[in-house]
């Protein structure tokens, strides 16, 4: 009788083993963005889920094998999210069922996360807002105009990282995500303020937007500037100064450059995907096109770069002296000039320490914007209140001259100590061919 029992007892150990050996789900969070929603589940290891919609009610089923709820779904701030309420129940003795009931029909996408400086294991779930309606109204323009009708130049500003993503974490556990949003609101109302420019914002909260998606955002904006917005860190906290980084092509033009470029494209398994359509061109023509595209755009990110650098360098440490160069996924746009700026490493003790008062951030921001109106008062876009100013500032500064056979806009441009650049944005040329009797303005140096 006591063999029999002690048999049963160790069946029974044996029975549970399978619940024990399983993972639980320890905290939960959701962050509602324009374009999506994205709900975080924290588990204690890797879990094999299942998932699937339904309709008639709006519901998505979530199940997770052999898990337990150890986290509190009612806590849950679900305002600005489509997710009315969130169930659970466990589900045939080891399985755990999670029901969001919808506000609406939604596309779901679900990946698994490994841990990072501040979190374990996470279930993501993305619920993708379809319709694009709540995207649409986020990226509605709203560029205001002069009484000349003359269009304000479109500065993107992008916060990096955000929502899931934290960015690099300081030694006193100061988040990038954190730093570069209000740094990023900082600079837009400076934008704002300045008559002729416009700013916009890739996210305006704490949600993560993909590397490609915040340039496909630029090009819905029609962006004259992307500016993205970072504060990262090193292996070692020795490095410290601002910096600032266009694309390179060749890859990076420094160590630092290159681990940085690593880091920040990593992050994109955590976003979406985009591109530039190149439709009805044969594969010759568009990898000209692209070619000469993301040349010119390089070539006008090393120069807003360069006078960026150039004001940071009143208020702050730089870390290089020139613009530096690395393949960073979130300036892979070619048709939108792209700077990266990272406002110093949060790796180091006493920038961590500065990036982290309003004073400091508000101190960069002012520069970033005095570096971006130094460049743009020089070369303004066709069209805009910045170009219109330039050409009627002082009249009889404007000589004339009369395109003869033989000129070109090159030659017109050495003999006048201009660019051929600057010749088409004060004259609206479209490229650099000009016509025999074909009257050209040329601005005073």
């Amino acid at each position: 009788m006591k063999i029999t029992s002690a048999l049963v007892s160790v069946w029974l150990l044996l029975a549970a083993l399978p619940v024990l050996a399983g993972t639980q789900v320890e905290g939960v969070r959701i962050w509602p963005a324009p374009d999506h929603t994205r709900l975080v589940l924290d588990t204690k290891d890797k879990v094999d889920h299942n998932m699937f919609a339904l309709s008639n009610p709006s519901r998505l089923v979530i199940d997770l094998k052999n898990t337990r709820l150890r986290a509190d779904f009612d806590k849950l701030d679900l305002s600005g999210s489509p997710v009315r309420r969130i169930r659970s129940a466990p589900r045939n003795g080891t399985d755990l069922r999670v029901v969001l009931d919808l506000a609406s029909d939604i596309k779901p996408r679900s990946f698994q996360l490994e841990p990072n400086q501040q979190y374990g294991h996470r279930l993501v779930v993305d619920l993708i807002d379809e319709s694009g309606s709540r995207l649409e109204k986020a990226t509605r323009p709203t560029v205001t105009h002069d009484s000349s009708g003359k269009r304000d130049v479109i500065v993107v500003i992008d916060a990096g990282h955000g929502g899931e993503d934290p960015g690099a974490i300081g030694p006193r556990g100061t988040r990038e995500k954190d730093v570069v949003l209000k740094m990023a609101h900082i600079l837009a109302d400076l934008i704002n303020k300045q008559p002729g420019y416009t700013a916009k914002l890739t996210r305006t909260g704490d949600y993560y937007i993909g590397l490609r998606n915040r340039t496909i955002l630029a090009r819905k904006y029609n962006a004259d500037l992307f500016v993205s917005v970072h504060a990262d860190a090193f292996r070692t906290p020795q490095p410290k100064g601002a910096s600032v980084f266009a694309l390179s092509q060749r890859g990076a033009t420094s160590e630092t450059a290159r681990w940085l470029a690593q880091s920040e494209n990593r992050s994109d398994l955590i976003g979406g995907t985009g591109g530039v359509s190149l439709d009805g061109r044969d594969d010759m023509l568009a990898g000209v096109l692209l070619d000469l595209s993301m040349t010119a755009s390089i070539n006008a990110s090393l120069g807003v770069g360069s006078s960026v650098l150039g004001k940071l360098d009143g208020v702050a440490r730089l870390h290089k002296p020139g613009v530096e160069q690395a393949a960073f996924a979130v300036l892979k746009s070619p048709d939108i000039p792209s700077i990266l700026v990272e406002a110093g490493f949060i790796s180091n003790p006493q920038e961590e320490k500065n990036l982290a008062t309003d004073w400091y951030r508000r101190k960069l921001a002012g520069a970033i914007m005095s570096g971006i109106d130094e460049y743009f008062r020089k070369t303004p876009p066709p069209g805009t209140l910045l170009a219109w100013q330039k050409q009627n500032q002082d009249g009889n500064r404007v000589s004339q001259y009369k395109v003869r056979s033989g000129d070109t806009l090159s030659a017109v441009a050495r003999e006048n100590q201009t660019t051929v650049s600057e010749l088409m944005q004060f004259n609206g040329l479209r490229d650099d061919r000009v016509m025999v009797g074909q009257t050209i303005r040329i601005p005073s140096s």
